[in-house]
């Protein structure tokens, strides 16, 4: 709304009779209990809002003030019938939303009333129970159609007498029905370009031949099989989305297309040149059999030659991840050199090559993770190996070291993930440095980097020397801190992202105060026991120290420049005292710092665990009691002893005066005088 607003915006929403508002001509009224359209709104206006309320029944009479009227929306409603005249008023009618009423009820009269809607670009059914029958009924006459929405209803079975008048359709949305068969249903949509049968039940598409089509998205149905028949035809096909399906095989794709997104996304694909037993099945082909009425057509495909016949030369976007791959065909990325995005997570590879002519020079983004690599082979010579990569994503693997010079051939790379391999950084320290190792020193492109879970048994010196890490990530990694921080010297002025979360560190003689840029840094799940001092000199952005041993924060936690930048600081899961809490008042007070688990943070007072927010009176006292000034207390402890000592003796020696005089004198020898 606001791009059609413009210099009128001046003029905010404004109340209008019937508890609607208005800005310009368009009225909302959304929400206001309404069971009919409002008969004293604006008569020129345009877009009129009716969602959420209780209309039934759109009569006659309802538009009869609205002869502007060009969108109106009325979903959510309860609405089950429109009269056959409610329209007349309103015949520049463009976009109609009915979605999520009971349309089913009477469609035979709402279809009637539609028909008399000769410009109508957009209509919206989804949500009304209607079945294929209903369907055709409704659109039978709507021959001004861009864009039908009949998602979420009963529709199973589609065929050519069902969208048979939409000759000027250009978008189909049948997603979420119960569709397992398809017989010609779009053959006569000549300009359809967008259509989506997503949340379906088919179970195969064989026979693909709309040239047309720029998008279809068949992704979340059982599609076993996709095959297009053979044919010189051109193709408009953009984008195919066949993703969460059952899919055996790569799919049989025209010969001639313009494709440059191909999701193939959770299926049960494999290429069967060579299985992981070393046989082969090279000769071996499948015959689709076509029944098609009266007529039957026999097609023969190889198992996975016949991708070799499409024309993959525009594709920027492979997604093959969670299926059952074990190793790609001979020259399969040779077909595919605009390719940009490949994605091969979550498959059986064991194992994967990178050639210097593979063309896939323009090849960006490459995820192999979470797969069963062991290794990964490159054929280093003198030229560059994906030279535009930019994310190499191989975590999860089986690998323990990469080939020498990797990354000295790809020289765009900014993001690698090694993360769960069990690999370790080069140099090695001490005996350890023959042990196969990963080299990333000198890669100056680099500024992301995840080692989390990698079993790291140390890190020699200056492992990251010539690069410009911003983000490193050496979580879960329990053997691979020393006492310092050392190995980190090169990256003190870029490095931004630390985390070193489960890393069994426990020291806090480690100094972070020359990481000055630091901005993010993750200490959780360690065993630090008390806050590291040389915290207090950075200014970070974001802290966490969950899950540590930490019974206080220090009382100047807020006024030094830690606490002045921090904007972000996780804290529970520790064994506070609840009698040493000041810390907790002054960052509750500390001017844009959020707590996100503020919550969850508890505090120990004997065997109990409380909430710092809301201490018991009881506790708040005995608190008191334990944080008083000690030597005060003992004065106050020692003072009734010593004047009942004090007394005690003054009158011991008022009775035994002269006894003691006496003994004084027989000691001493002396005469006194009296």
């Amino acid at each position: 709304l606001a791009v059609g607003w413009g210099s009128g915006m001046d003029a905010a929403w404004a109340p209008s009779p019937g508890g609607c508002e208005l800005v310009q001509n368009i009225m909302d009224c959304t929400g206001r209990r309404l069971s009919s359209i409002p008969g004293n709104l604006r008569g020129d206006t345009e877009e009129l809002f009716l969602d959420d309320n209780t209309i039934q029944v759109l009569s006659n009479a309802s538009l009869l003030l609205y002869p502007k009227l060009w969108h109106l929306s009325l979903t959510r409603n309860r609405l089950e019938l429109i009269e056959p005249g409610a329209f007349l008023s309103s015949q520049g009618l463009q976009v109609l939303s009915l979605t999520d009423n009971l349309l089913f009820t009477n469609y035979s009269m709402t279809a009637a009333a539609l028909s008399a809607l000769p410009t109508l670009r957009t209509l919206d059914l989804a949500g009304n129970q209607l079945t294929e029958d209903m369907v055709s009924v409704l659109v039978s006459n709507l021959s001004s159609l861009e864009s039908l929405s009949v998602a979420r209803n009963i529709i199973m079975r589609l065929d050519s007498s069902i969208f048979t008048n939409l000759t000027q359709l250009l978008e189909l949305n049948l997603e979420k029905n119960y569709i397992f068969e398809i017989d010609n249903a779009f053959e006569g949509l000549q300009r359809l370009q967008r259509l989506n049968i997503a949340y379906n039940y088919l179970p195969c598409l064989v026979g693909f031949n709309l040239t047309q089509l720029r998008v279809l998205n068949v992704s979340n149905n059982i599609i076993e099989w996709f095959l297009t028949l053979e044919s010189d035809d051109i193709f408009e096909l953009e984008v195919l989305d066949l993703s969460h399906n059952r899919l055996l095989f790569f799919p049989v794709l025209p010969r001639q297309s313009k494709l440059h997104s191909l999701l193939l996304q959770d299926n049960r694909m494999s290429f069967y040149q060579r299985l992981p037993n070393g046989t082969s099945l090279a000769n071996v082909t499948v015959q689709f059999l076509i029944i098609n009425g009266n007529s039957t057509n026999i097609t023969r495909v190889r198992l996975w030659d016949d991708l070799c016949h499409s024309n993959l030369s525009s594709l920027h976007l492979l997604d093959m991840s969670q299926n059952q791959v074990w190793g790609l065909p001979d020259d399969f990325l040779a077909q595919m050199p605009s390719l940009t995005h490949l994605k091969l997570n979550q498959n059986c590879l064991e194992a994967f090559h990178l050639l210097e002519e593979d063309p896939v020079a323009m090849l960006t983004e490459l995820d192999l993770s979470q797969n069963q690599l062991v290794e990964l082979g490159v054929k280093v010579g003198t030229g560059d190996i994906l030279p535009n990569l930019q994310l190499f994503n191989l975590s999860t693997n089986r690998l323990q070291a990469l080939p020498p010079g990797i990354f000295t051939r790809t020289r765009k790379i900014t993001t690698l993930d090694l993360s769960r391999n069990r690999v370790d950084l080069c140099p090695q320290p001490g005996e350890a440095e023959s042990a196969p190792c990963v080299d990333i020193r000198g890669v100056e492109t680099l500024t992301h980097l995840s080692l989390a879970g990698c079993g790291l048994r140390g890190l020699g010196s200056r492992p990251f020397q010539g690069t410009s890490l911003m983000h490193l990530d050496l979580s879960d990694n329990r053997q691979a801190l020393s006492g310092d921080l050392a190995w980190l010297q090169d990256l003190v002025l870029t490095l931004q992202v630390l985390s070193l979360r489960n890393t069994s560190l426990s020291s806090t003689a480690v100094d972070f105060s020359a990481l000055n840029s630091l901005v993010r840094l993750d200490l959780s799940g360690n065993s630090l026991a008390a806050f590291p001092s040389s915290l207090g000199s950075l200014r970070l952005r974001s802290l966490d120290l969950r899950d540590n041993c930490l019974p206080a924060l220090p009382p100047d936690v807020a006024q030094v420049p830690l606490g002045r930048s921090l904007r972000e600081l996780y804290l529970s899961r520790n064994p506070y005292n609840c009698c040493t809490l000041g810390w907790w008042d002054a960052l509750q007070q500390a001017e844009g710092l959020r707590i996100p688990d503020g919550r969850e943070v508890t505090c120990s007072h004997g065997s109990r665990a409380l909430s710092p927010g809301a201490l018991p009176e009881p506790v708040l006292q005995s608190c008191r009691w334990q944080t008083a000034d000690l030597a005060l207390l003992y004065l106050v402890l020692a003072l009734p002893t010593c004047l009942t000592l004090l007394v005690a003796f003054v009158v011991i020696f008022l009775m035994l005066k002269e006894k003691l005089l006496k003994m004084v004198k027989t000691r001493c020898g002396v005469s006194s005088p009296y």
